[in-house]
């Protein structure tokens, strides 16, 4: 049987990317509102219970406001919002994280989206946390740039009415939203120190850690550092590690897809390495990763839907 999807808030950023990559599926229906029930609370709340799954594409406050009108047992919840990612009771929606992730998530009621930034930032550090390469108390610091897309609309509005577009770094008093997720699904006992900026393209991020190899414990080699990841994501047809020397990496480098690269960059003889992931903060970032949890759920291929 063909089961039913409804986006609510389908009109905002998120919203919009996630219809396009289901457009044209036949293995599931998406019920729609017109346009001028979108914020009809009784008209919400029938689709709402009427659907097979939902996915949130809300502000904090009203995705948990959607997931109070669900009046019944049936219905399962993909939230793109920052409300669940470390409530009690929602999977993490990162399939990658662990090895037992995707099975967590194919029989989860209420899935919790992954943040762009986290997105990034865990696939580097959370292997590493696990094998003990980076202890859980290691002071770390993440580096990031995304398109100004991750914004929403009003972002998008200023930026491209602007007239002169600036590299911005911003969350400048590091009490970004993103830090409790970056802390709790990574394993760390501290939040890291967060720098995010926005730059000049619509789509794209490029997030980095930077490591002194020398402080961890037994000094590991790029080398090591390199297979760990490798290993991590040997298995996945989304998240790929790349061994390939660079001299430069480019944030729009899978901006327009749903995929993520992952590097491991640096001098051996300094004991220095920079760990490198880029995804488009719409794709992997957002809509395509909520695409992803909604195929796990449904017992479909996850990356039915997906542009790899």
């Amino acid at each position: 049987m063909t089961k039913t999807v409804f986006i609510d808030g389908g009109a905002g950023t998120t919203g919009l990317e996630i219809a396009d990559r289901l457009a044209g599926r036949t293995d599931l229906s998406i019920l729609t509102l017109p346009d001028d029930l979108r914020k009809d609370a009784d008209a919400r709340r029938e689709a709402i219970n009427d659907a097979d799954f939902v996915i949130l594409c809300l502000p904090d406050d009203a995705a948990r406001e959607a997931v109070s009108l669900i009046a019944n047992d049936r219905t399962r919840v993909v939230d793109a919002s920052t409300a669940h990612r470390t409530a009690a009771g929602w999977v993490y929606g990162f399939a990658e994280l662990e090895p037992e992730q995707q099975e967590r998530i194919a029989a989860a009621r209420f899935v919790s989206n992954p943040g762009c930034y986290p997105t990034g930032f865990l696939a580097l550090v959370r292997p590493l946390v696990r094998a003990g390469i980076i202890p859980a108390d290691f002071p770390v610091t993440v580096n990031a740039a995304s398109g100004y897309s991750g914004g929403g609309k009003a972002m998008i509005a200023e930026y491209e009415s602007a007239t002169e577009r600036a590299f911005r770094p911003y969350g400048l008093s590091l009490a970004h939203k993103h830090a409790p997720e970056m802390q709790r699904h990574s394993g760390l006992t501290h939040a890291p120190i967060f720098a995010p900026s926005v730059v000049d393209t619509y789509r794209g991020m490029v997030v980095e850690v930077p490591l002194p190899l020398y402080a961890l414990p037994g000094a590991p080699s790029l080398d090591t550092v390199a297979q760990v990841l490798a290993d991590a994501y040997a298995d996945s047809r989304i998240v790929r590690f790349s061994a390939d020397a660079v001299a430069a990496v480019n944030v729009e480098e899978n901006a327009g897809t749903d995929r993520m690269t992952l590097r491991v960059c640096g001098n051996a003889a300094t004991e220095q390495a920079r760990l490198i992931a880029t995804l488009d903060n719409l794709g992997k970032g957002a809509g395509g990763a909520a695409v992803q949890n909604l195929n796990i759920m449904a017992g479909l291929d996850p990356t039915a839907g997906l542009v790899l």
